[in-house]
């Protein structure tokens, strides 16, 4: 009797390296960087500014691809080694299997919080969409807003939310396709220390509940302790903290 195997979600880092040119020399950014992070589940990574955190978010979220390595995307449906894909291919699985939430919001000044949502639910399709898909996507988006306690605040455009809530728009943007990867790169940076705190509790519930495979990068130490796992970088070189 053969017993059935379930394909759970995971990003799987392997010994991947990037380099940058550096006047007659080249500079590595990521040094032989290995990682591990199942859905649902959240790595923490840390370390000095210029130390590369910023490049192995980018070559995660194929908007950089490595020299070297593999970046393995395990979906139930499929498994991706995201450091081999064209650049038509890596702009297609962002917008239907990764979530990114930048340092800074980004919100598009003109649409409203429920507009960023739909608008990114809309990305590489055509323009002309059925009303009956209109309306499921304008739900999708409410239902996400309401997640993250902006429901009541749907009709609002960027300069009428204050920091934190134009985060959670962020955070809520990226999830409307629900990803199989969340990348996240300095959430709360921006924020106080009780903005930051809901921030993060934030992303820990999203995260679990979207089953996403997450990695969060963060100067802020107070809530490492929160992630179930934690990384420290340090001129390229990624190294699990204990």
């Amino acid at each position: 009797m053969t017993t059935a195997t379930t394909t759970k979600t995971a990003l799987t880092v392997s010994e991947t390296t990037l380099t940058y040119l550096d006047g007659t020399g080249r500079l590595t950014a990521l040094n032989q960087v290995n990682l591990h992070v199942t859905g649902g589940t959240i790595a923490a990574i840390t370390g000095p500014s210029g130390s590369g955190k910023s490049s192995l978010l980018a070559v995660v979220s194929t908007l950089i691809r490595p020299d070297s390595g593999r970046i393995t995307l395990q979906t139930p449906d499929d498994t991706v080694d995201l450091a081999t894909l064209t650049r038509r291919e890596a702009a297609a699985l962002r917008r239907s299997s990764i979530g990114i939430v930048f340092q800074q919001p980004n919100l598009i000044p003109a649409l409203t919080a429920v507009e960023q949502l739909v608008a990114m639910s809309h990305l590489g399709q055509h323009l002309f969409t059925s009303p009956t898909r209109r309306r499921e996507t304008y739900t999708k988006a409410m239902e996400l807003l309401d997640a993250v306690g902006l429901a009541d605040q749907h009709a609002k455009r960027p300069a009428q939310l204050s920091g934190g809530q134009r985060q959670r728009v962020n955070i809520a943007r990226a999830l409307m396709n629900e990803p199989s990867l969340l990348v996240i790169d300095e959430p709360t940076s921006a924020l106080d220390t009780e903005r930051g705190a809901a921030i993060i509790d934030l992303i820990l519930t999203v995260a679990r509940a979207q089953n996403a495979a997450t990695l969060l990068v963060t100067h802020d130490r107070t809530h490492l302790h929160q992630m179930n796992s934690v990384y420290r970088m340090t001129d390229g070189t990624l190294t699990l903290s204990t």
